[in-house]
């Protein structure tokens, strides 16, 4: 069949919206018309070259849609189901996904090759193979994928907001709550008021922090800001110095979250000043892959205790948090309507993407038309 989809021909380069030919699901995959998809930085990151895999390349890793076709040996799901793609897929069965790990699964060390899980492709175009980001490619129509890459979930919930939990929201929010965890009295810091930020705020706020102090350069987020939970705002680093410290009477911050667009070696040190004495510094925004420029003064890992925490998906398990989330959202809990500042066509990814870099979004969404 075919489909309409945004490839990447080379980094640096834009987005290009071409038709693709698509194979159907094989063995272990499913169809999924995707009816709309999150613009995440993680695939600006990509574009910029900062994560390199493979090219060409489909865009996209924030993901809702139905499934229109199952292939062999697919348990669970069936046509018609509604699904969020996960864009690190969790396959029930290592040791990761067994121990309740599932962003860690083995199969996560595929979704940078572009193919599909047996090494092969499913989209093509003019005798060309091309890849898809995260192994689901949801800046496209449709998409065939693996089952372990989608999560079913159940059909009153607007695909057009549930697919942001497919990425920056999950992440944001388990940054808090599974990787800080953040404690009912704690002062918390966000630095980046984005798409995982905002999920990093309600994180914080849904686990009963009593201050949420929010940093972004970009003044206009500070309503949004405090709509999610932020009891303070801040645009630069040093003005949340001097805020944390009256707050706190010295004492500093509990956890901060580093939730920016990109993140660079020396925010580090900023943020472990943030902190106290046995506080947590969570690294969840993406930072170049060749930036090895951190310099850490490590007595005050000793000294101090600070900890220095790597946080992937939020250490969520999608299988089980993406639901749930959902279920908050269905309860007014986790906000995610008002994360959406604008929808686009697939045509104006470009525009989307202007958009968000110049901080006019928090949140953009396609919406794939299917007419």
């Amino acid at each position: 069949m075919k489909t309409k989809a945004a490839v990447l021909w080379e980094f640096g380069a834009g987005w290009s919206i071409e038709e693709l030919d698509l194979d159907p699901p094989q063995s272990g995959e499913v169809l999924v018309a995707w009816e709309a998809t999150g613009l995440c930085h993680s695939d600006e990151h990509v574009q910029r070259g900062d994560l390199p895999g493979p090219l060409p390349l489909v865009g996209g890793h924030e993901g809702a849609g139905v499934v229109q076709e199952v292939g062999p040996d697919v348990p669970g799901l069936a046509p018609g189901d509604h699904v969020v793609a996960s864009f690190l897929p969790a396959c029930g069965r290592c040791r990761w996904c067994s121990t309740g790990q599932q962003n860690l699964c083995d199969l996560g060390a595929m979704i940078m090759t572009g193919t599909q899980l047996d090494g092969t492709y499913r989209r093509h175009l003019n005798g060309t193979d091309v890849g898809a980001m995260a192994l689901v490619g949801t800046f496209s129509q449709y998409g065939t994928v693996p089952e372990a890459s989608v999560v079913k979930i159940d059909d009153d919930i607007p695909l057009s907001r549930a697919c942001l939990l497919g990425c920056g929201v999950t992440t944001g929010w388990g940054s808090a709550v599974n990787t800080a965890k953040v404690r009912p009295g704690d002062t918390v810091v966000v630095i980046g008021c984005g798409g995982i930020g905002s999920g990093a705020i309600q994180g914080a706020r849904l686990a009963g922090a009593d201050r949420i102090i929010v940093v972004d350069l970009v003044e206009s987020k500070r309503d949004k800001a405090f709509l999610f939970g932020a009891t303070h705002f801040a645009t630069s680093t040093a003005e949340a110095m001097q805020l944390v410290g009256d707050l706190t009477r010295g004492v500093m911050a509990d956890s901060v979250l580093l939730t920016m667009g990109l993140l660079e070696g020396p925010m580090i040190e900023d943020a472990l000043n943030l902190v106290r004495k046995g506080g947590a510094v969570v690294m969840t925004a993406i930072a170049a892959m060749t930036d090895m420029t951190p310099t850490l003064p490590m007595m005050m890992f000793t000294l101090f205790q600070k900890r220095l925490l790597g946080s992937l998906y939020g250490e969520a398990n999608p299988r089980a948090d993406i639901p749930r989330l959902l279920d908050l959202y269905r309860d007014g809990k986790l906000l995610l309507d008002e994360t959406v500042t604008h929808e686009y066509k697939l045509d104006e990814i470009t525009d989307a993407y202007d958009d968000m870099l110049a901080g006019r979004n928090i949140r953009g969404v396609v919406i794939h038309d299917h007419s």
